[in-house]
């Protein structure tokens, strides 16, 4: 019969466990399979032992034997044989011939190894980077681009469809501040800016004069709050004349900078649209959902162990947990989704668990389907980096600021290379953190190449092509030579597939993150092990295929996470 691939065994082991435990009387299946912390021990361990022997009144590692010898009775050819080890684990050691079928099979798919099918034929719909139009786009939107990018291209690897949109915030009372003072100014002093990063300075200056002269002045505070009718309303007027000009600017810088970090939009669903619809729906659940209270609509989540929210506020305005409900409405209307993600700081967590359970009682199909994923917060270390950023700084900034660092340590870097390099070093310092956790940036260890950071990762692969490239013009090729045995690095390579669905399973990319750079380690280190270039030929060719399989799998990893490689480093 033939081999099988790496999630297939998966299910072969999953398989041989139960058959063994149904066979000594012992019901139930709940265990762990996963890879040994020391790769010495075996290529998969599991708990089965440790989980059932209390109930059993059995000591672990006795159990664990029973099971072992139960399996050995009928050993499929994928095993090559079973260890007891620690407390109780059972670990299994795949056959050669297994990672013989694995290494072809990365050779046959190539960019597409690792590729799962657990989402075929289904819709997915992804929401993230959602900027507030008329305010910097900042260091968290680039945290949020990445992990949403990174989120994405999961979901498309899942054999799922996908489409991802942006949730601009364009209408505010905030951006009624901005306006009144472009008014106040003549919008042709925003049309005088020479170039469009002045014009979003001057924007960004007219929300914060805009904001100061509101809380300064109730005469202002009327003025704006017509403003913000006139926007919500769409009322032809020099308000809106004047917004809309600052909108395509902020829109335009947007998708400049969203495509100078790697990703695009399919379609956006705006703030204004969603707090119409949210206001309509809320209302229409009054009674049943929401209940009226001083005024306001609110949502009353200690029914269900959260907190209460208001949902209308007082002037008859939604807020944006009424804007939210109009938003999943709407997507859901649009896009019809099999599963909606979206993505935001993990401080807006409690948030968003009352604003789905209200969703929910009003189209539970909407909670169901619905996922919410988080990031963290960044900071810096190193005085000067952080005296370079000051505060909270702006995406551009921070870019430029870390292409700067790249220029000062590597002079030969030509300004594409240095911003994929930058760029990168920021992506895998987000990615390889846990989901919500926060991070330190640190110039330092970020952009070194001899480290757990980006630029190692890209390094790595440009330095492995480069040896491909060499051997090429030497006239060798990679050949796989089957009877060879096969070290750790090998053995990392097959385990992608399975590091790729388990990222999918919990939509957290820094499975894959972890995963790419313990690769990029293991295949340094047979680098510098290794004559690659052998003067037996066969031993090269063989080389050159484990060097090639590796690059590939390097490049399917690092593309998933977002991360551009350049041509030469």
């Amino acid at each position: 019969c033939g081999m099988l691939g790496t999630m297939d065994i998966q299910n072969l082991l999953r398989e041989t466990i139960q058959k063994a435990l149904t066979n000594l009387g012992i019901e139930g299946a709940h265990f762990a399979l996963e890879f040994p912390t020391d790769s010495a021990h075996g290529d998969y361990a599991t708990n089965v032992s440790m989980v059932f022997a209390k109930q059993l009144g059995k000591n672990p590692k006795e159990l664990a034997e029973e099971i072992k010898i139960e399996i050995e009775k009928s050993l499929p050819q994928e095993i090559a044989h079973i260890d007891i080890a620690g407390p109780g684990f059972i670990n299994f050691t795949l056959s050669n011939t297994f990672f013989v079928h694995e290494l072809n099979h990365i050779e046959q798919k190539g960019e597409v190894y690792g590729k799962s099918a657990i989402h075929d034929g289904k819709n997915i719909l992804i929401e993230h980077s959602s900027p507030n139009l008329f305010k910097a786009f900042h260091i968290g939107h680039v945290m949020n681009n990445t992990v949403g990018e990174a989120i994405s291209r999961l979901a498309k690897f899942s054999g799922a469809e996908v489409k991802v949109i942006s949730y601009p915030s364009d209408i505010s009372l905030g951006i009624g501040k901005a306006v009144y003072i472009m008014l106040l100014d003549g919008i042709e002093k925003m049309h005088s800016c020479a170039t469009d990063t002045e014009k979003l300075a001057y924007l960004g200056e007219c929300y914060v004069r805009g904001t100061k002269a509101f809380e300064e002045s109730d005469e202002v505070k009327t003025r704006v709050r017509k403003i913000t009718k006139h926007l919500y309303d769409h009322i032809p007027s020099e308000e809106l004349t004047a917004y809309e000009a600052g909108k395509e600017i902020n829109l335009d810088y947007f998708k400049k900078i969203v495509a100078r970090l790697g990703s695009h939009f399919d379609a956006f669903i705006y703030e204004s649209e969603a707090g119409k619809v949210g206001q309509q729906i809320v209302e229409s659940n009054i009674g049943s959902v929401f209940t009226k209270s001083e005024g306001a609509v609110v949502y009353e989540g200690e029914k269900v162990g959260l907190h209460t929210r208001v949902f209308i506020n007082s002037e008859g305005y939604p807020t944006y947990e009424a804007k939210d409900v109009g938003l999943m409405s709407l997507k859901f209307e649009r896009y019809n989704p099999d599963l909606s993600i979206f993505i935001t700081d993990h401080e807006q967590t409690n948030y968003f668990e009352v604003v789905k359970s209200a969703a929910g009682e009003i189209n539970p199909v909407w909670a169901e389907k619905t996922v919410h994923r988080t990031h963290g917060r960044m900071s810096f270390k190193g005085q000067k980096m952080s005296s370079r950023l000051g505060g909270v700084p702006l995406a551009a900034t921070l870019i430029d600021t870390v292409v700067e660092e790249v220029k000062e340590k590597n002079p030969e870097s030509t300004d594409v290379s240095a911003d994929m390099i930058a760029i990168g070093a920021l992506k895998l310092a987000i990615l390889r953190a846990k989901a919500g956790s926060n991070i330190n940036f640190d110039p330092e260890t970020s952009l070194s190449f001899e480290g757990d950071s980006g630029p190692y990762l890209q390094y790595s692969i440009v330095r492995a092509k480069s040896v491909l490239n060499k051997a090429l013009a030497q006239g060798l090729s990679p050949v796989f030579d089957e009877t060879k045995s096969f070290g750790q690095l090998e053995r990392q390579l097959t385990r992608f597939p399975f590091v790729v669905e388990k990222s999918i399973a919990e939509w957290a990319p820094h499975h894959v993150a972890i995963y790419v750079l313990e690769l990029a380690h293991l295949w340094n280190s047979w680098y510098g092990n290794t004559h690659i270039i052998d003067s037996d030929k066969k031993v090269a060719e063989h080389n050159l295929f484990i060097a090639k399989q590796t690059a590939q799998v390097l490049e399917n990893a690092v593309r998933l996470l977002g991360i551009e490689i350049p041509q030469s480093m």
